[in-house]
């Protein structure tokens, strides 16, 4: 395992600097509400130009990932040379590699050429590069746990044609591989932050299985490792069709665990989700009163990384010719 950084606040003092001067283009409350109400996705994609997106002359599906994808080259290329520890960029690139990985091994199992994916180039390793690594199953160049996890995925592909249960090993690893970043980093804000999308995760979990009935033992293949409560006592809660609110008093998630006891008894499902990521912005909140240090770093990464979720949905949204309520559904506004 590589040593643990020794981080110096002012490691990242112009870096911290530059980000602040970065956050003033990000996409405002009321651009994004001028794109909901614009009459076409093309009148959308020009009100993303103000914050720097490079927008093609014709936006359609592939349009929105070129755009999505330029601007992502952008702030890679001003973050270049800038950032004292990469694994603190890593541990928002290596979730793209597990995406990639996935449709890459589901498309094998269809028999169909990787090459005709729309592969996200916003990992460690450019998507052309990981599909034909697990299409030849040269893989020694991958990250080793990403690597292993691929083959392990592929092994359960064959053996039982089942993608879910693929998706659970990758998303796994994933986790595991986020976790070991962040600690490795030697930043306690994220660490702390992996740990919190882990809770999360299990939480919105918890709750869709017990909707579902799924069971106990099902609950207990597919939660996660790596957050601050035991999946081993969300699963003895699950146990009594049940969610431990208890457990998360407290917490960031108290009201999010709320939201799911009445969700988990066939409510809103949207209403717990929507306070995970309230608990998760509450978090990165944090970081506006540091000057300078890794958190406004990792607080940028996480909103731009929202953003471009924000645009996808907004832009596809309106492509498919959903109305602005709609399309706030999907936000999860």
């Amino acid at each position: 395992m590589r040593r643990k950084s020794k981080i110096r606040e002012t490691d990242y003092l112009f870096l911290s600097a530059w980000i602040r001067a970065q956050e003033r283009s990000l996409l405002s409350g009321a651009q994004i509400e001028r794109m909901l109400e614009a009459p076409t996705a093309r009148e959308a994609a020009l009100v993303l130009a103000e914050c720097g997106y490079p927008v093609p002359d014709r936006v359609d599906a592939d349009g929105v990932h070129r755009m999505i994808a330029g601007m992502r080259a952008r702030v890679a290329a001003g973050l270049s040379g800038l950032v004292p520890d990469l694994r603190m960029v890593d541990v928002f690139r290596a979730p793209y590699d597990y995406h990639n990985a996935k449709a890459v091994l589901k498309a094998r199992a269809r028999g169909e050429e990787a090459a005709a994916l729309l592969l996200v180039d916003a990992g460690r390793i450019p998507g052309a590069v990981l599909a034909r690594a697990l299409e030849t199953g040269q893989t020694d160049a991958l990250p080793p746990v990403l690597a292993r996890a691929a083959r392990d995925a592929w092994e359960v592909l064959e053996r039982s044609h089942d993608p879910q249960r693929a998706d659970v090993l990758l998303d796994r690893a994933c986790f595991a591989e986020l976790s070991a970043l962040a600690e490795e980093s030697g930043s306690a804000f994220l660490a702390g932050y992996v740990r919190l999308q882990v809770d999360a995760a299990n939480l919105r979990t918890l709750v869709r299985v017990l909707r579902t009935g799924r069971g106990v033992d099902f609950l207990r293949g597919v939660l996660l490792e790596g957050g601050e409560i035991a999946p081993g006592r969300l699963a003895e809660a699950a146990g009594h069709g049940r969610v431990p609110a208890e457990l998360y008093a407290g917490t960031a998630l108290e009201d999010a665990a709320r939201l799911g006891v009445h969700a988990a008894e066939g409510g809103e499902m949207a209403a717990p989700e929507r306070a995970c990521g309230r608990a998760l912005d509450g978090f990165l909140r944090a970081a506006q009163m540091v000057p300078f240090g890794e958190q406004p770093l990792i607080a940028y990464l996480a909103a731009r990384e929202r953003e471009y979720v924000t645009v996808r949905v907004i832009l596809t949204g309106l492509l498919a010719g959903l109305h602005a309520g709609a399309i706030r559904e999907r936000l999860g506004e």
